[in-house]
């Protein structure tokens, strides 16, 4: 029997988990991909939102500023890149600087500190690539940007190494009520559980309505981006909104951690919870919106297009709480933007109602601190002799366009809840995220995934399941 049970391996589910790590609990996260971070949180316009744009007396809006100021030593402690670039959101026509204004005093109303609107001026000096349409924009230098996946990894393996079991490819198909707490049934085993945290995304009303006569609806809204090359990642420094639509916030052109230029998302509601598909029209329409806010669209740099789908509710707000009709089940649902903002106050949020349900020890042995890989390309030449001598096979470069080493590939694969896919050693070290998209490199990392987990290579996938990429030679050996 389980104290916590937690369902999903997103960053709310991994921000949950770190912070029920910090005290005696007996806590597992049962999850349905092969990996952590693997729906919405992989997919996202990897914001850090300084609370503008949320509705005053909403959970967003009370809870984005608080989050807001964690990341600084959030960062630190886990060893993941977030840089706090500032945004911009443009206005286009005079007849629209109310509008500005009232967003600006919205952002008050939230808490977020040091806004100020900007004339044409100012906008243009500070963002030279902008559309000359520019009349003016409310400047928030709080905003910044994050790697989504690096972060819930860090906290997964930080949750990890506090003690948190992880069970992946465990689909949670039933949820029963016990005398004590809940039984979940997954495809693989059954669980036990005093509480569950019901942190699965887009299928978090699935599992709600498993347990509550209060049924859910979460509605996938599909957002589609496109990637460009590092030679455009700093056409823009800040983070560039529009003024937002009844459909959010508009498309956004925003620079990476990573160094790359993205663009995105546009907003379509779908019924499909798994379909990830990019279309021609979403695209150009996020192209066309895009280029009202910059003088060029690079087009010729883009590299990559991906879709997210966000867990939009009804309420327009996440829902966060025990459920009336089903004690000890506790829902973090229907977070979608500021989700990823907010989900270290999330996890806080969630903490303490479990702390109040359970009444349990603190541990007087919690390591905050988790160490990312050792990035080669982020080192200086001293830093990578040092490192060679230590381990040659950082010596021994893998990918190319993103200067990733063995050693980091060899990292990824061996340390707490270690990459097992493709897509896993992409997301740890980005090694296929450059110009070629993993032309050159897929093969080798193929091979030593093959080696290091002492598998087929027949049997490597790119993401897990029947995603395999090679299925039996095309020769017989001589």
């Amino acid at each position: 029997m389980y104290d916590v049970a937690i369902i999903g391996a997103g960053i709310t589910g991994m921000s949950i988990a770190r912070e029920l790590s910090k005290y005696d609990l007996k806590v597992c996260v049962l999850e349905k991909e092969v990996d952590i971070a693997m729906g919405t949180t992989k997919a996202n316009s990897a914001i850090v939102h300084a609370g503008f744009d949320a509705k005053p007396g909403t959970l967003k809006a009370k809870l984005n500023a608080k989050a807001n100021s964690m990341f600084d030593q959030l960062s630190k402690d886990l060893d993941f890149h977030f840089r706090r670039n500032g945004s911009l959101v443009l206005c286009f026509d005079e007849k629209d600087m109310d509008h500005l204004r009232d967003l600006m005093e919205q952002g008050i109303q939230n808490g977020v500190p040091d806004l100020v609107i900007l004339d044409k001026a100012a906008v243009l000096a500070m963002e030279p690539n902008l559309s000359e349409d520019v009349v003016a924009a409310l400047y928030a230098p709080t905003g910044g940007i994050v790697c989504p996946y690096e972060m819930a990894i860090g906290m997964a393996e930080n949750a990890y190494e506090n003690g948190v079991e992880f069970f992946f490819e465990n689909t949670v198909l039933d949820i029963q009520k016990l005398n004590n707490g809940y039984a979940l049934i997954t495809d693989k085993n059954t669980f036990k559980s005093k509480l569950v945290v019901n942190a699965a995304g887009v299928y978090s009303d699935k599992m709600n309505n498993f347990v509550s006569s209060s049924k859910l609806s979460i509605i996938p809204r599909r957002g589609e981006y496109c990637v460009f090359d590092k030679e455009v990642g700093s056409y823009v420094d800040k983070t560039i909104f529009q003024l937002p639509t009844k459909l959010g916030k508009g498309v956004l052109v925003t620079p990476t951690v990573d160094g790359n230029l993205l663009i995105g998302p546009n907003a379509v509601d779908i019924d499909d919870k798994d379909d990830l598909t990019t279309t021609r029209i979403g695209l150009d329409e996020i192209l066309r919106k895009a280029s009202l806010s910059i003088k060029k669209m690079p087009s010729h740099a883009i590299i990559a297009s991906f879709t997210g789908l966000r867990a939009r509710t009804e309420a327009d707000d996440f829902i966060i709480g025990e459920v009336p009709d089903a004690k000890g089940f506790i829902n973090a649902a229907g977070i979608e933007s500021p989700g990823l903002t907010c989900a270290p106050f999330i996890g806080a949020m969630v903490k303490e109602f479990i702390v109040e349900m359970l009444h349990p020890l603190e541990k007087s042995n919690f390591n905050p601190l988790r160490k990312g890989i050792h990035h080669f390309l982020e080192m200086t030449n001293e830093e990578r002799k040092a490192l060679i001598k230590q381990d040659p096979a950082y010596g021994k470069i893998v990918c190319r366009c993103e200067t990733v080493s063995e050693g980091e590939i060899l990292s990824a694969i061996h340390r707490p809840l270690g990459a097992t896919t493709l897509d896993g050693i992409k997301r740890r070290t980005r090694a296929g995220s450059g110009r070629c998209q993993a032309g050159f490199c897929m093969t080798r990392v193929l091979d030593i995934l093959s080696r290091e987990l002492e598998i087929k290579r027949t049997e490597v996938t790119k993401f897990g399941g029947e995603s395999k990429l090679l299925v039996g030679k095309n020769k017989q050996d001589v």
